[in-house]
């Protein structure tokens, strides 16, 4: 990880990414990953992290970026149950495959599947092999499946 007044590249596996500061309204950590957010709430990256907390706080902060001390969207998570209501439509179908690609430990599916979530406005976080989702915006009764 690089970290500047105008922009973060993310390194990893070879693959490596840049982040302008502009487009980011919050970091922080969640466990060992660091999560840039934009003004929507919307994870413009979920990256895993070797560095301690202290060390990413110090090298975001001392560039003026700003920094949470947890994610502040933590409370509108809900744990994933197939056939909840409140998802867009196909998200139940995404979840399900994602799941099996945690539980079989492939990365970069999960990885994935993750970005296919985030295109239609779903945010996944992982805590003990279980998924937890939240919205990006609120959708309309037509998108999730519940219109009438």
């Amino acid at each position: 990880m690089t970290v500047d007044r105008t922009a973060v590249r993310l390194h990893r596996d070879g693959h490596g990414r840049d982040v302008a500061r502009a487009s980011v309204a919050c970091v922080f950590v969640d466990g060992k990953a660091l999560v840039l957010l934009d003004s929507d709430g919307a994870e413009l990256a979920r990256e895993k992290s070797d560095l301690s907390g202290d060390r990413l706080r110090a090298a975001f902060t001392g560039q003026g970026w700003p920094w949470q001390e947890a994610d502040p969207h933590r409370d509108a998570y809900r744990r994933w149950v197939e056939g909840l209501p409140g998802l867009p439509a196909g998200t139940d179908a995404l979840l399900r495959a994602r799941q099996r690609a945690v539980d079989a430990h492939r990365r970069d599916d999960a990885r994935d599947l993750r970005r296919e979530l985030a295109r239609i406005g779903v945010v996944v976080r992982d805590e003990d092999k279980r998924q937890y989702w939240r919205l990006v915006r609120p959708l309309h009764r037509e998108e999730t499946g519940n219109g009438r």
